[in-house]
């Protein structure tokens, strides 16, 4: 789990290619986009109805089983999203012959709470990396959308920092209540010093993670770049694309820019080990910085508060799911909407259950 564009994609795909948990390709958007919809999974109805459309769902195509397997356990022991992602993920595992999972999903940062206290003995991975990056490579895919006032070039990087230290501060503030259970690992240090973050990585999943063997297995990011700025990267030259994003900002971004997202999100940034650039004197923040941070802390929060417990929830879009027709297709998806980015952008972080 983490912020989009963090690299929870190159996490899970590591995890996956270490071998040990199941093979698994598909979005299971859970707290962002079924329960909003459907309503609680306490009542049968909503349970039913969120089994016929998810049927039509790229994350069930991908389990590579037919509906037999999941209707009993989602149907009639399924009571909120914990029970749902095990219903699914358990019974993938078991068809694959493993005996624990990974989840991918970058927005479960924001739903620790609900995740521990329906799945008691997952473990949460949180990626995290540097927000002036995030900023670039959001704003440049479309994946955040700004208050209609931020969208000139420095406020909609402002806004779109903000909505990462929004994410960061969430997953940092539940993970520090489940200390045993909870580690943060940096995207920097998982591209630069592999050996020594996937040797952590073990220790605290109790979980072979040979980096020899990830690099042989070689699953989905670990052969494929997926970067925003993938036009510019070489991809037969695994090297160039692993450190090309690195820092990007430092080049792409005008100073008058790096100084607004400092001066909006610099303590964030110190606090989670990135130090900051420019001098006090160009970074210093002040009433409209704070002003701005209240105000995107209090959109976000309320946004997610109404989608999940109110009616408001109902008119989620469903385009995550990649739904097929029953005529077999599945309608286009516009690879741009902030929808798309902010729920299937990459395999961000995973939880894990023993």
């Amino acid at each position: 789990m983490g912020c989009h564009r963090s690299g929870t994609n190159l996490l899970y795909d590591m995890l996956l290619s270490a071998g040990g948990f199941p093979i698994y390709r598909g979005s299971l958007p859970v707290y962002e986009t079924l329960i909003p919809r459907f309503g609680s999974l306490a009542r049968r109805s909503n349970r039913e109805k969120l089994f016929k459309t998810w049927l039509r769902s790229k994350g069930f195509r991908r389990t590579g089983l037919d509906a037999s397997h999941f209707s009993s356990p989602i149907l009639n022991d399924s009571r909120n999203g914990g029970d749902l992602i095990r219903a699914v993920l358990d019974t993938v595992a078991e068809s694959q012959g493993v005996h624990r999972w990974a989840l991918y999903d970058p927005d479960n940062v924001l739903h620790i709470e609900r995740l521990k206290a329906a799945i008691p003995n997952a473990l949460f991975l949180h990626i995290i990396r540097d927000g002036r990056d995030i900023a670039l490579s959001l704003k440049k895919m479309g994946g955040f959308t700004p208050l209609p006032w931020d969208r000139t070039q420095t406020k909609s990087l402002v806004a779109t920092a903000l909505y990462w230290e929004w994410m960061v501060r969430s997953g940092r503030h539940y993970g520090s209540q489940i200390p045993a259970d909870y580690l943060e690992i940096h995207y920097e240090d998982l591209t630069t010093k592999p050996r020594e973050t996937l040797n952590k990585l073990g220790k605290f999943l109790d979980h072979d993670l040979d980096y020899d063997r990830i690099q042989s297995t070689g699953l989905g990011r670990l052969s494929e770049t997926n970067s925003s700025f993938r036009e510019e990267v070489d991809v037969s030259d695994r090297d160039k694309a692993q450190l090309n994003p690195l820092g990007r900002w430092k080049s792409r971004l005008a100073r008058t820019d790096v100084a607004a997202i400092e001066a909006a999100v610099g303590k964030c940034l110190e606090e989670t080990g990135y130090a900051l650039s420019l001098p006090e004197a160009e970074r210093t923040p002040g009433i409209n910085e704070w002003a701005n941070r209240q105000l995107y802390r209090t959109f976000l929060s309320t946004k997610m508060w109404l989608k999940l417990n109110t009616p408001a929830g109902r008119r989620v879009n469903l385009s995550v799911l990649q739904l097929q027709n029953e005529d077999g297709a599945i309608p286009a998806s516009n690879p741009n909407s902030s929808e798309h980015h902010e729920s299937v952008a990459e395999y961000n972080d995973s939880s894990v259950t023993r």
